[in-house]
């Protein structure tokens, strides 16, 4: 069957480029024809743009315009080392349509053939962000015809923006088959009238230990705690910097802290192989990402997940650890680290895992039969 995917793969996140892969390297294996489709609309294209600009900026004078430019620019400069890295894992891994898409009329004006499109993972549904009010993520382009499927769509907050509720209604209700990524993702749907939704496990998970593991191959000398945290939680800072002196651990950070990093070593600007490699080796992971708790879990590693402060998007880390039996590693604010020496015993959370896995991957095999 050929087959075309439509999520946010090309905005330089290990997450959303891992999952990207993962669903359409899982299809191959099965026989079928896939391509991601290049869907990079303007608001999708700012990270490590030169010379993009924030919208309270656009409207003042050209001079203050400049002076944004000579602050900013030599930062993007530095930062353009991890594009780079992910642009090979792109080329090297991925499937992608040739032609590249900006909006969702480019689309419907002249859809990439398929049998099916699927719609998913990640945050597509978020309405908090612009991707979650684009009709091009609920498969609006599709022709008449084709099969409609929704793969892990992650709203990834507990309600929909009430002014989207009508909209994302209207949407939704097209597809053939829809699952989503949360349990929270199915009271949504229930929310606005649509049952038929199926609970399923994130891409990265269609894809065995084994398979990440031979894309995993750096090495490192030293013993370490990995911090993958996206907003410089000082909880999460406290917590690292007490756990590396007792264990004589040195700590690696996947984070762009430049001269206020805690870490030994920050490898900000690695790619997606690096960062599989960085989790598959570290003794503990501690983490405010969806992602990271993903992997840490697909490697078997001892992990801790903060929640997030600033952003609304706990429901996905607390959804996951719910469905392994792990709450425990869920470590609040103000939080004092009761429990963290815990070891977690991956004979159960396996055989958890797994029965979530085939259901998955039976609904995949229901919706392409």
């Amino acid at each position: 069957m050929r087959i075309k995917t439509i999520t946010c793969h090309d905005v330089y996140n290990y997450g959303a480029t891992l999952q990207a892969y993962a669903l359409i390297k899982y299809l191959q294996n099965l026989g079928h024809d896939v391509e991601i489709i290049n869907y990079k609309p303007d608001y999708l294209s700012t990270r490590y743009n030169l010379w993009g600009i924030g919208p309270r900026w656009k409207h003042r004078s050209l001079l203050i315009k400049w002076m944004y430019y000579a602050l900013k620019l030599p930062g993007r400069l530095a930062s353009r080392r991890g594009k780079h890295s992910f642009d090979i894992f792109r080329k090297k891994y991925m499937n992608i349509t040739n032609q590249r898409y900006k909006c969702n009329d480019e689309l419907k004006n002249n859809p990439p053939y398929a049998d099916a499109y699927i719609a998913g993972s990640d945050q597509i549904w978020n309405t908090f962000y612009e991707n979650g009010r684009d009709a091009a993520f609920y498969l609006d382009f599709a022709p008449t015809g084709a099969r409609k499927i929704s793969y892990a769509a992650s709203f990834s907050i507990s309600e929909i923006l009430p002014e989207f509720k009508s909209f994302v209604k209207s949407m939704i209700e097209k597809f053939d088959f829809i699952s989503v990524r949360e349990r929270e993702g199915l009271d949504i749907l229930q929310s606005i009238g649509i049952d038929s939704g199926k609970h399923v496990l994130d891409p990265v998970f269609l894809l065995d230990k084994e398979m990440w593991g031979s894309m995993s191959t750096k090495k490192f000398k030293e013993k370490y705690i990995l911090v993958y945290d996206f907003e410089k939680n000082p909880l999460i800072e406290k917590f690292v910097k007490k756990i590396s002196k007792q264990n004589n651990l040195k700590i690696y950070a996947v984070n762009n802290y430049s001269k206020t990093s805690y870490a030994d070593k920050d490898f900000y600007s690695c790619g997606p192989e690096i960062f599989l490699s960085l989790l598959k080796n570290a003794e503990l992971v501690v983490s405010n990402s969806f992602h990271g708790t993903a992997f840490s879990l697909i490697f078997e590693k001892q992990f801790l997940v903060f929640d997030r402060i600033k952003q609304k998007v706990n429901s996905r880390m607390r959804d996951l650890l719910r469905i392994c039996d792990l709450k425990d590693r869920l470590i609040l604010p103000d939080s004092e680290f009761n429990n963290t020496n815990k070891n977690i015993d991956y004979k159960t959370v396996n055989s958890r895992i797994e029965r979530y896995i085939f259901n998955s991957k039976s609904f995949l095999d229901k919706a392409l039969k």
